[in-house]
C-alpha cells in the first residue's frame, strides 16, 4: 500500500444504529495531516448464491423498499453472527428457493460499496441442486422463487427487473467461474 495515500482513523462517533446497519461519523487524518469527518456505514457481511439448474438459474422475486419495487435477484442474505459465509449460502439457499446444493464453490468477495460500507458481499456457485420442495422464509420475507433461463438473466441484468447492481456483480463472478472450468460455456 502507498504510504503517501493511506489515511488514519482517529476516532469514531454512532450516529445511527438500526437492525440492519450501524451509521458512523469517522474522523481521518490524511498524509499531510488534515483531517475530515466521513460517513462510515458497518453492517455484517452478506451472501449471494448463484444457483443453476438445467441451463436457468433460480432466482427469487422480492420487494425492495430502497427502490419501490419488485426486484428479481439471485437468492442472498445476511451471514448471521458467528456464521461462515458457506454455512449462510447454504441456509439463504434452501430458506428462499426450497433447493440444496449438491456443490457449492465460493467464487470471492467484494465491498458493496468502499466509499461508504465495511462489510463485504460473498459470492457462491450453487450446482447439482436437489429440491426439498420447502421454503423456510423469515416472518417479514416475503419471497417468490423462479426459474429463468440464463440467457434470459444475462440479457435482462441491470433492466427495470433486474436492478440490484450487485446481482450484476454475482453474474460476473459466476461468468468467470463457468469460463474457467467449462470448455463449452458460451461466452
Amino acid at each position: 500500500m502507498k504510504k503517501n495515500l493511506e489515511w488514519h482513523e482517529t476516532g469514531k462517533k454512532e450516529l445511527l444504529k438500526t437492525p440492519v446497519m450501524t451509521v458512523n461519523q469517522i474522523t481521518s487524518t490524511a498524509p499531510d495531516n488534515t483531517s475530515g469527518n466521513y460517513i462510515v456505514m458497518e453492517a455484517p457481511d452478506w451472501v449471494i448464491v448463484i444457483p443453476e439448474l438445467e441451463d436457468s438459474f433460480l432466482m427469487v422475486r422480492q420487494w425492495r423498499h430502497g427502490n419501490k419495487s419488485l426486484s428479481i435477484e439471485f437468492p442472498g442474505g445476511v451471514i448471521n453472527s458467528g456464521e461462515k459465509p458457506e454455512t449462510a449460502a447454504k441456509r439463504e439457499l434452501e430458506e428462499e428457493t426450497g433447493y440444496k446444493a449438491g456443490k457449492l464453490t465460493y467464487l470471492g468477495n467484494v465491498n458493496p460499496n468502499p466509499a461508504l460500507m465495511r462489510n463485504k458481499v460473498h459470492f457462491f456457485a450453487a450446482e447439482n441442486l436437489i429440491n426439498t420442495g420447502v421454503q423456510h422464509l423469515d416472518e417479514d420475507e416475503f419471497v417468490e422463487y423462479l426459474k429463468i433461463p440464463c440467457q434470459e438473466v444475462y440479457e435482462k441484468s441491470g433492466s427495470e427487473e433486474y436492478p440490484h447492481a450487485l446481482m450484476m456483480s454475482a453474474l460476473l463472478k459466476y461468468k468467470l467461474y463457468k469460463e474457467k472450468n467449462s470448455s463449452d460455456f458460451a461466452k
